[in-house]
């Protein structure tokens, strides 16, 4: 996996054997971020990365200039390959949390403007997961909550619901609050 746009463009990183991760492929990430750019100002942005995995997202907002990261995994190897590689890469302003996502959402009185979600695409409830996201008012207003889901979930009609893009068998669903 590598870096595709920023102060770290091009770097590239391996998680290690037995993370459990499903990472967003480069093709994907580049599309998602290029509809980003267009809707969010980097520099400005709390940005919370739920089912961080790798930090794969994570470092990507970093490298564009976002100063406000909260990245959370409940995986202690996940949490330990992001930590080092924000202290090899010299990241300031990104947080790891070793916790479960509903807990932080539940608990947390911090306030985002934009959210990434990629569970596991075998969640459970992953259908449920953007009311839980956005019922727990972690959003600002205006605030934008991306899902990364694949094509057997479908939010077109929920009531926040603003559009989807389909990266092969990406899919993006876009939340406003």
């Amino acid at each position: 996996m590598r870096i595709i746009s920023g102060a770290l463009k091009g770097k590239r990183f391996t998680p290690p054997d037995g993370i459990p991760t499903r990472p967003t492929t480069d093709i994907s990430k580049e599309a998602l971020f290029n509809i980003l750019k267009n809707n969010i100002d980097f520099a400005e942005t709390h940005f919370l990365d739920l089912f961080a995995g790798s930090g794969n997202i994570s470092y990507e907002m970093a490298s564009r200039g976002c100063k406000h990261i909260v990245a959370v995994d409940r995986f202690p190897l996940c949490v330990q390959f992001m930590k080092k590689n924000i202290e090899e890469w010299e990241i300031e302003g990104m947080r790891v949390l070793q916790a479960d996502v509903f807990d932080v959402i539940a608990n947390s009185n911090e306030k985002f403007n934009l959210i990434f979600a990629g569970p596991p695409y075998g969640l459970d409830i992953l259908n449920e997961l953007p009311d839980r996201i956005l019922d727990a008012n972690r959003l600002t207003e205006g605030g934008i909550l991306v899902l990364e889901h694949n094509p057997n979930h479908n939010f077109d009609e929920h009531y926040r619901f603003a559009e989807r893009r389909t990266y092969g068998q990406t899919n993006f669903s876009f939340f406003i609050n």
